[in-house]
C-alpha cells in the first residue's frame, strides 16, 4: 500500500491574514503545509482520512480520479470542511460516496452540510452513504482499519491502524489500553503542533517521547503549525528514526 500525505499542516496558531513568519516567507516547498489529511492506496481501493478545507486542491494536485471512501477522525472544521468535493467522484465514478464516522461526527456533518441530508434534494449535491464506526475494525475493499481512541483535550478523536501503519492526528492523550493497539506498528504518523505546550495537541518533545516509548521503525510528524519552524531546521533536531512529513510525501506501508 502507498500512503500520500495530502496535507501536514494546521490552522492552529497561524494568523489568517498577512502572515509574515519565516515559514510563510520560505521558498522550501516542504514548508508549504495544507490542512492535514492522508490518502491510502491499495491494489483495490483508495481511501482518504479527513477532507479539510484544502481537499479540492489536494485531490487536483494528486490527480486523484477515483475514491472509494472518506474516513473521519473528528468533527473539527479543518478536517471535514471539504466533504462537498466528493460530488465530483459521484459524477465521474457513478457511485455514492461511503463516509465512515462515529455517531458524534455524523451529527456534526449533518449540521455543517444540512443540504446534503435534506429531504429535498437539490440537483448536483454530494451523494453519500454514512457508515457508523465504533471500536471494531472495518474494511473498505482490501483496506482494513482498526480505530484507536485518542483524546484531543476533551474531544474524542479516532486514530487508525492499517496493518503495521498507525495514523494519529489531533491528540494529546492516549490511554495505556489504546497504546496496546498501536504497539508493533512499524510506521507511526503522529501530530506535533509546536514546541510550546498546547491544551489539545502533542508538542514536538511529547511526540518524540511517545515514539521512543512505542518504538516504531519509522515515525513521521504531521499536523505541524508554523510555530514549529522551518522544515530543514526542525529536522536537524529529530532522532534518526523520526522525520517531519511534508505535503505530497509518499511512503510504502
Amino acid at each position: 500500500m502507498i500512503v500520500t500525505f495530502l496535507g501536514t499542516g494546521t490552522s492552529q496558531g497561524v494568523p489568517i491574514i498577512a502572515c509574515d513568519c519565516e515559514v510563510c516567507r520560505s521558498n522550501d516547498t516542504k514548508d508549504k503545509r495544507l490542512r492535514s489529511s492522508i490518502l491510502i492506496e491499495s491494489d483495490e481501493a483508495k481511501v482518504v482520512i479527513d477532507s479539510g478545507p484544502d481537499f479540492r486542491y489536494q485531490i487536483l494536485r494528486e490527480k486523484l480520479k477515483t475514491l472509494d471512501a472518506v474516513v473521519f477522525t473528528h468533527e473539527h472544521k479543518d478536517h471535514i470542511a471539504g466533504l462537498d468535493e466528493v460530488k465530483s467522484f459521484n459524477y465521474f465514478n457513478k457511485m455514492r460516496m461511503p463516509v465512515y464516522a462515529t455517531e458524534r461526527v455524523q451529527q456534526a456533518l449533518k449540521r455543517e452540510f444540512a443540504y446534503i441530508f435534506s429531504d429535498e434534494k437539490y440537483p448536483g449535491i454530494p451523494e453519500i452513504d454514512l457508515y457508523t464506526i465504533d471500536n471494531k475494525p472495518f474494511s473498505v475493499k482490501d483496506i482494513t482499519l482498526l480505530p484507536i481512541d485518542t483524546m484531543h483535550f476533551k474531544m474524542p478523536v479516532k486514530s487508525y491502524r492499517i496493518k503495521d501503519f498507525t495514523y494519529i492526528t489531533d491528540a494529546n492523550y492516549i490511554s495505556e489500553s489504546e497504546k496496546e493497539k498501536i504497539k508493533g506498528s512499524k510506521i507511526i504518523v503522529i501530530n506535533a503542533l509546536r514546541k510550546e505546550e498546547h491544551v489539545s495537541h502533542f508538542t514536538l518533545q511529547q511526540a518524540i517521547d511517545l515514539m521512543i516509548e512505542l518504538k516504531p521503525e519509522k515515525a513521521y510528524l504531521t499536523h505541524i503549525s508554523h510555530q514549529l519552524g522551518l522544515h530543514n531546521e526542525v529536522s536537524k533536531e529529530l532522532p534518526s528514526f523520526i522525520e517531519l512529513a511534508y505535503d505530497g510525501l509518499k511512503i510504502t506501508i
